[in-house]
């Protein structure tokens, strides 16, 4: 049985620095370990600022889940302050907050995953010449229109949130602009826009019948649009085995509302849902490069290790909730939701799971997103009254689309004491923990196949970009 080690990275489409060492045996990975090898700093630029200044610089961490940032941001501030959104300013937020996350994931299926389907390795599958007219870097049919329908969906930010990414429109007490009727006709048709594109062509059907769907069988029998590209190879390259999870997700509950979280909040595990308690989360340091103890993120500190001693190998920690480790992203949040397909697919939890589970939270958030617009009043107040915090404490919890997205803040005479945020990619790319246990994407990797003479396993691509990562999000 042959032997080896491979050190792979940086990967090309992921957002960030991302390297993986590999263990290989047999063509197999046996074992990965996933440094994310670049520090930024974030949590400690913030120590000493205003605490209003967060909305201004949290937002700076990425620039393709901006909106995602500043939601949670405002939240921790809005709960440290004792604020109250105003109703109607939430569902502007959410509103923003769907947009985003919408564009990210049809951005996702369409430049970064399907891409990899039209490479030379796999010349001559009955699908591959399908996949290079589609999905070619650059060149491919769906690419374009993906682009343009992207584009017209972003308008609706700039309506309601003056530019994308880094708006400061979300602020604690709702949001700075009140929505015209004219502004809400305007977004309408930019929402009829982008179903159109949707059902034109990623889902070749109307929405409504995909989102019906409630078993494998019924997915593997939809034969339209991309989906059924996609449905086709994930067959023949058996994507529903590779990159296997540990079948345990989690999300903080989607873009509330004051009637509630649009997407559900819970815990996926061992079959069965559970309620998601926070106060039972802890960040393990053992293995990455920072100085301190395992603490909740309200106790916690950003103190790199700059020898970046053994057995420290990341700059990333390991979030846990109570002891384990949580896969979180769309999948999660379908499957907490309760959505019967998601719920089908939790115990396969492979690569085509968590693609499918962002192709059907797209078609659910269109829909969503078409009856919260209707919903909006125009008249109504966007705005509590409200003041920064002088003294206090504070979390705020939102759903990126890549995953759940907390952060944690204390504020002392009105200056920023202490702010720590957990990012979506941070739980499913953390380091082992004090166990040895693996992080989600490490656990996956195991298994995978490595063909001879790759130095970048295809294989490690697909799981790797089934998670979608955002590495700048990572370590803070």
């Amino acid at each position: 049985m042959s032997e080896a080690q491979l050190l792979v990275g940086p990967f090309n489409r992921v957002e960030g620095d991302l390297e993986i060492r590999l263990d290989v045996a047999g063509g197999r990975v046996r074992a990965a370990w996933v440094n994310s090898p670049l520090f930024r700093g974030f949590e400690r630029m913030l120590l000493g600022k205003g605490a209003m200044d967060a909305l201004t610089i949290t937002p700076r961490i990425c620039g393709i889940c901006s909106i995602s940032q500043s939601a949670a941001a405002a939240r921790a501030l809005a709960e440290a302050a004792g604020v109250v959104p105003a109703p109607e300013g939430e569902k502007v937020a959410a509103l923003l907050h769907m947009v985003e996350n919408q564009a990210d994931h049809m951005t996702h299926f369409n430049l970064f995953f399907m891409p990899d389907f039209a490479r030379e390795v796999y010349a001559g599958r009955r699908w591959h010449a399908r996949a290079v007219a589609r999905f070619m870097a650059m060149k491919g049919s769906a690419l374009h229109g993906a682009i343009e329908a992207r584009a017209r969906l972003l308008h609706i930010v700039g309506l309601l949130g003056g530019k994308w990414p880094h708006t400061l429109a979300i602020q604690p007490g709702g949001v700075t602009r009140a929505p015209s009727l004219r502004d809400k006709l305007r977004m309408q048709a930019s929402l009829r826009a982008f179903r159109a594109y949707l059902e034109a062509e990623m889902f070749g059907a109307p929405l409504e019948d995909f989102i019906a769907i409630d078993s494998v069988a019924g997915l593997e029998a939809w034969g339209r649009g991309d989906l059924a590209l996609f449905a086709e190879i994930a067959a023949d390259l058996d994507l529903a085995g590779m990159g296997r999870g540990s079948g345990r997700y989690l999300s903080y509950g989607a873009y509330p509302t004051a009637a509630g979280f649009v997407f559900g909040r819970g815990i996926w595990a061992g079959g069965a849902a559970g309620a998601l308690d926070p106060a039972l989360i802890a960040e393990d340091l053992s293995h990455a490069w920072m100085l301190g103890e395992a603490a909740h993120p309200e106790a916690g500190q950003t103190l790199p290790d700059e020898a970046m001693r053994d057995p420290g190998y990341s700059w990333c920690k390991a979030p846990r909730l109570a002891g384990l480790g949580y896969e979180t992203g769309a999948l999660a949040r379908q499957v907490v939701d309760g959505h019967p397909l998601a719920r089908a697919l939790a115990g396969e939890g492979g690569v085509r799971a968590r693609i499918v589970g962002r192709l059907l939270e797209i078609a659910r958030t269109q829909v969503l997103m078409e009856e919260l617009l209707a919903g909006i009043d125009p008249a109504a107040r966007f705005m509590a009254d409200w003041a920064a915090p002088v003294d206090g404490t504070g979390a705020g919890l939102v759903e990126a689309a890549r995953g759940a997205l907390g952060h944690w803040c204390r504020i002392e005479g009105g200056r920023i004491a202490a702010w720590q945020i957990i990012a979506p990619t941070t739980w499913n790319f953390s380091p082992r923990d004090a166990g040895g246990v693996p992080g989600p994407l490490e656990a996956a990797l195991v298994g995978a196949e490595v063909r001879p003479g790759e130095d970048t396993p295809i294989a490690v691509q697909h799981i790797v970009r089934s998670f979608d990562p955002c590495m700048v999000c990572t370590v803070h």
